[in-house]
């Protein structure tokens, strides 16, 4: 976390313990396909009900829940001061969303902010992981340790044997 933390830390309104339950919960940033995907996956992408004529979209109940209590207090902290996330929030509630609307799509562009910086930084750290070989780690018993192992795997023996 020591090599991915600091920038994240940058973003407003996102404090240490936040920072931490995001690089905890996400894990591997590569499981993603996308922004959409992570999106998906914490709980901010909205949910289109089927209603006939009307298209609204609606707070997703699904997705991981400590993640998107993390991104809803990171939503708030803007609107307390005159930020970018507070003009988007004026923004969207100027052109007749309303304010839970509102709240729901600044949280959604701050899962793109955390997604892309989450993603730079674990690129960054893969590229200069050590012996140079910009191969993945991943922390092992308090250690960053290369993700593929290349020998000792546990093998089943019975599957080589003779019946």
């Amino acid at each position: 976390m020591i090599e991915r933390g600091p920038t994240l830390l940058d973003l407003h309104g996102i404090g240490p313990a936040n920072a931490a339950r995001l690089l905890a919960d996400d894990g591997d940033i590569h499981r993603f396909a996308n922004r959409d995907r992570s999106a998906s996956w914490n709980g901010t992408a909205p949910w289109t009900p089927p209603s006939g004529n009307q298209q609204r979209h609606r707070l997703s109940r699904a997705g991981n829940r400590r993640i998107n209590r993390a991104l809803h207090i990171m939503a708030m902290a803007p609107l307390r001061r005159a930020t970018d996330g507070r003009v988007y929030y004026h923004r969207r509630k100027a052109g007749g969303m309303p304010s839970m609307m509102a709240i729901r799509a600044l949280k959604r562009r701050l899962s793109n902010v955390v997604y892309a910086r989450i993603l730079d930084d674990q690129l960054r750290r893969e590229a200069t992981s050590p012996a140079g070989l910009g191969e993945p780690l991943c922390l092992q018993r308090g250690r960053l340790t290369p993700q593929h192992r290349l020998f000792g795997q546990a093998t089943s023996r019975t599957r080589h044997q003779q019946a």
